[in-house]
């Protein structure tokens, strides 16, 4: 809560500031003029990538390995994730502009402000929720909404029109996915907005790190050869790899370029530590040493 300025006069009530302000050291309403920095862009690239990547994990996991389908569904859901994230920062202040202001994030409970309602004489509580983060809170929910409509606009007619090597009960089953997992990154994003701002560098590490150990492991990809031998191997290792650096440079956040820059050369690591020790650990092999008493 803070006091109000109205026509240059500062109003004493105490009350919650207007959406895009927030309180200054004065505890005095002041408008957010900041520019989002490259952290916060960083945060919203991850949140506006969790619904493409599970577009196109359940694309893949309901085309089949026969189906043509399966790519014009990956541009599909990638155009409407894209145009889904230019509107978000056209109707969002300052409207009709690529760009937003913001107001700096300083601490973890500036994402729960609900929880810190003021209570001056212990007996009546002053209401202060508001956005202290404003716009990174809300613009996550417009974004997800856009995402939805642009899905239910075109992804039907194209999957009518060119899912022919589908069963007709399967064909839509990547939009009703879609339809339960959108719910879940609302709730996800209500709730723990605050933890993933801090958490959600390591969380693209780790997941990348074990999603790429499964699907090498899972297609049985233990030499270089193997891993050239189809091309969808090498977009998957790309793709991991682009992940591994959008992690590491969220956790340096390039703050000293000599020092951070050098560390994206850990990005093909896992991968090549992968290569070089699968074939010491192949079940198989194992089992076959076991059992002769080596």
């Amino acid at each position: 809560c803070g006091c109000a300025v109205v026509d240059q006069a500062l109003v004493h009530d105490v009350q919650v500031c207007p959406r895009g302000e927030r309180t200054n050291m004065q505890k005095i309403c002041q408008k957010c003029t900041e520019f989002p920095e490259l952290y916060d862009w960083l945060y919203l690239g991850f949140m506006a990538m969790l619904p493409l990547v599970l577009h196109w994990f359940f694309i893949e996991w309901y085309s089949g390995k026969k189906s043509s389908s399966a790519l014009f569904q990956h541009v599909t859901a990638l155009l409407e994730c894209s145009a889904a994230a230019l509107v978000t920062l056209l109707v969002n202040d300052p409207v009709g502009l690529l760009s937003i202001r913001s107001c700096k994030v300083q601490m973890l409970s500036d994402w729960y402000t609900m929880l810190y309602n003021p209570s001056p004489d212990y007996v009546t509580t002053l209401h202060c929720t508001q956005e202290a983060v404003f716009p990174l809170y809300t613009i996550v929910f417009i974004y997800y909404a856009f995402c939805l409509v642009f899905m239910m606009l075109l992804r039907p007619l194209l999957v009518k029109k060119i899912a022919c090597g589908l069963g007709k009960s399967d064909r839509f089953k990547s939009i009703y996915a879609a339809l339960y997992f959108f719910p879940i990154l609302t709730v996800l994003q209500a709730v723990g907005g605050g933890l993933l701002y801090y958490a959600f560098p390591y969380i693209i590490l780790v997941l990348s790190l074990v999603t790429l150990a499964v699907y090498m492991s899972a297609s049985e990809i233990q030499s270089f050869k193997s891993l050239v031998a189809k091309k969808k191997r090498l977009v998957v290792l790309f793709s991991h790899w682009l992940l591994h650096a959008y992690g590491i440079i969220s956790i340096s956040r390039l703050d000293k370029l000599e020092q951070d820059l050098p560390l994206l050369a850990l990005v093909p690591a896992p991968a090549l530590f992968y290569l070089l020790t699968a074939k010491y650990t192949e079940p198989n092999r194992i089992l076959s040493e076991g059992g002769n008493g080596h």
